[in-house]
């Protein structure tokens, strides 16, 4: 066993683990991140959110995504559809705005961007590591691995050389197969949002011009929802959210079901006459789940090892993000002060599920009909909008200003139940419009 004691392990080169790892590393600690892949590699989750900005620019990460070409993004767009009456809302315009803009991210590149530059901020990276094992001591953290790029083979199958590194104490960004999850079965699914995702990305689409072309649009159907994403000049994200008993029901697989999904919706096929499917169709299901601890002795759970609520709001980044950073200055401040463990453990697991929370209730409401009826009629009183604007931007702080507004938001989603204070809404596409009885005497003359 080397003898060498890092501060932090980090299990997990996603976003949570990146942002956990430069932070760490900056301020001076010695970091590891243990990633299982090699990146970059595919992943799902590619718009973000302008409240994530102050980490971005506290890393000096904007220039490097300018680099990248990412493409700043302004606000997004909601449509029934049943109608091709949406409401667009801009980032600057939410409740004491701090930004005005965001970005769109292929998250291959994006991912692969921070990893890299967790390295160059001094933190030791491994692709190719699995974990095998964690085990705990009143002394720090032992965990077992093995690199696959370093597997022998043994009658044509990689046999595990494992190897053994000691931290004080580990940040488990794993993903939702979260290692230290499963160790103490942390995890609680949330069966009223056991949905599958479909999704692809296409060349071609047709988009606005200006700021308007780099807004994330969402369509809200009777029993679905789709993202339409611009990644790039020319590539966009499409996919559909639905139960995953509909999507079973239909005897489909993911491709068919994808395309019948898109014609059906005028909102979409409008813009996609000229598209064309650059990418596999890609599924994921079961996503819905939080882990009933974010925090023990010698570890903490950052990203979607924590939690992850829906991809709807584009949440789950931002809670990566979110939980990266919280975890890195929480950790870097226990090593100086041990003392504070217990407070500011659980200071950070507040936090997070309260971040977790906020975006919960929102998710609740919107799979409710009548959120997108209210949505879809904004009223200019008690800055109601701006306020369901912030949140939409990643604002889930303890400002007292937003959340009254927010109940008053919840309250009259509710009420829209029981008494139409918006007009109603099928969410029923509208079948083209029958030809008039003069059109038809006329084809017939």
């Amino acid at each position: 066993m080397s003898g060498e004691m890092y501060d932090v392990a980090i299990i997990g080169g996603g976003p949570a683990g990146s942002i956990a790892a430069a932070l760490l590393a900056r301020a001076g600690r010695h970091v590891i991140v243990l990633e299982r892949d090699k990146f970059p590699r595919f992943h799902i989750g590619e718009s973000l959110l302008p409240f994530s900005m102050q980490v971005f620019a506290r890393l000096g990460l904007h220039e490097k995504f300018a680099k990248a070409g990412f493409m700043e993004k302004f606000g997004g767009e909601m449509y029934g559809a049943c109608s091709s009456d949406g409401v667009k809302f801009y980032f600057e315009d939410g409740f004491r705005s701090q930004t005005d803009r965001s970005y769109q991210v292929t998250r291959a590149e994006f991912d692969k961007v921070l990893l890299d530059h967790a390295s160059e901020s001094g933190a030791e990276v491994r692709e190719e590591t699995g974990v095998d094992q964690v085990d705990f001591s009143d002394e720090g953290v032992t965990i077992t691995l093995s690199r696959r790029d370093e597997l022998p083979f043994v009658q044509g199958r990689a046999e595990a050389r494992p190897s053994v590194i000691r931290a004080r104490y580990v940040i488990d960004a794993s993903g939702r197969n979260s290692v230290l999850g499963a160790k103490f079965k942390l995890r609680k699914n949330y069966p009223h949002l056991q949905k599958v995702s479909i999704f692809a990305h296409y060349d071609g689409m047709s988009r606005a011009e200006g700021r308007d072309g780099t807004l994330t649009r969402m369509v809200r159907a009777l029993d679905r929802w789709f993202w339409v994403i611009p990644l790039t000049a020319t590539r966009t994200s499409v996919g559909v959210v639905l139960d995953g008993a509909v999507f079973k029901k239909s005897g489909l697989n993911a491709e068919d079901f994808l395309q019948h999904a898109i014609e059906e919706q005028p909102l979409l096929t409008q813009t996609m006459h000229d598209a064309e499917r650059v990418t596999p169709v890609r599924s994921a299901a079961d996503f819905s789940y939080r882990s009933t601890r974010l925090t023990g002795d010698r570890w903490m759970l950052a990203g979607d090892a924590a939690g992850f609520i829906d991809p709807v709001f584009s949440s789950g980044v931002f809670l990566a993000v979110l939980a990266g950073e919280q975890a890195a200055d929480v950790l870097h401040e226990v090593m100086d002060r041990p003392a504070k463990r217990k407070k500011l453990f659980a200071r950070y697991a507040h936090n997070i599920n309260g971040a977790m929370d906020v975006y919960l209730r929102f998710v609740d409401a919107w799979y409710s009909k009548e959120f997108i009826e209210v949505f879809l009629h904004p009223q200019d009183i008690l800055q109601i909008p701006p306020a369901v604007n912030a949140v939409l931007g990643g604002n889930v702080g303890d400002s007292f200003a937003i959340k009254w507004r927010m109940w008053v938001f919840y309250l009259l989603v509710r009420m829209q139940r029981y008494i139409p204070l918006c007009p109603r809404r099928t969410l029923v596409p509208q079948k083209e419009r029958a030809t008039e009885p003069a059109e038809a005497l006329e084809a017939v003359s």
